[in-house]
């Protein structure tokens, strides 16, 4: 049975949880110990232990926590404009480019780089797959909503090539974010489009 995400101890989970990302982005993963997470939560070194098992344990529901954010808020900026394609697209691009802008955790996540611990990026970079594919599927959802009637697999086609090319301007950024997410939200929406062949066949006929 799942737990509740709003139990005592669920929320004490996340609270070490909030206090291990807030140390690793301001100092490292290899910097950060289960005494000085457990003193920035506000509970006892043991109960630390006792919740994760180990730092590795720690690590794993930091990387985990990571993903499930990182989806969920791409899930809500794509819903945030109701019927407008292209600013729901254009909502989830650049909220993605920031946020791997700003957060050195999620970049890891994305792009499998060493750009963080080494001790910390197994954990991250195990997550890259799953990341990925959980961000398409978000997308597929959302365009599946959007446009009735449209040839999945186009559709799928569509999403993991707008997924891969973020990934690769987070990897290597030509242009200022927002130019970045204008252009391939622009694509987006013309890849969305083309997966509409079936529309087009009737109108045809």
């Amino acid at each position: 049975m799942t737990e509740s995400t709003h139990s005592p101890r669920q929320r004490l989970r996340d609270t070490i949880v909030d206090a291990a990302r807030a140390r690793t982005i301001a100092s490292g993963w290899d910097a950060v110990r289960m005494g000085g997470v457990a003193t920035a939560a506000g509970v006892s070194r043991q109960t630390v232990y006792n919740e994760f098992g180990s730092k590795a344990g720690l690590a794993e529901a930091l990387a985990r926590r990571e993903v499930d954010r990182f989806v969920g808020d791409v899930r809500a900026a794509l819903v945030a404009h109701g019927d407008d394609v292209q600013a729901g697209a254009y909502a989830a691009i650049s909220h993605t480019l920031a946020t791997a802008a700003d957060n050195p955790l999620v970049k890891a996540i994305l792009t499998s780089s060493r750009g963080g611990s080494d001790e910390l990026l197994p954990y991250l970079t195990t997550r890259a797959e799953v990341v990925l594919d959980e961000a398409s599927g978000a997308l597929i959802e959302w365009a599946d909503g959007q446009l009735p009637g449209a040839d999945r697999a186009a559709l799928t086609f569509a999403a993991d090539t707008i997924v891969r090319l973020v990934v690769s301007h987070i990897v290597l950024p030509a242009n200022p974010p927002d130019q970045t997410a204008t252009a391939l939200t622009n694509l987006a929406v013309r890849l969305f489009a083309a997966a509409r062949p079936a529309l087009s066949g009737q109108e045809r006929d």
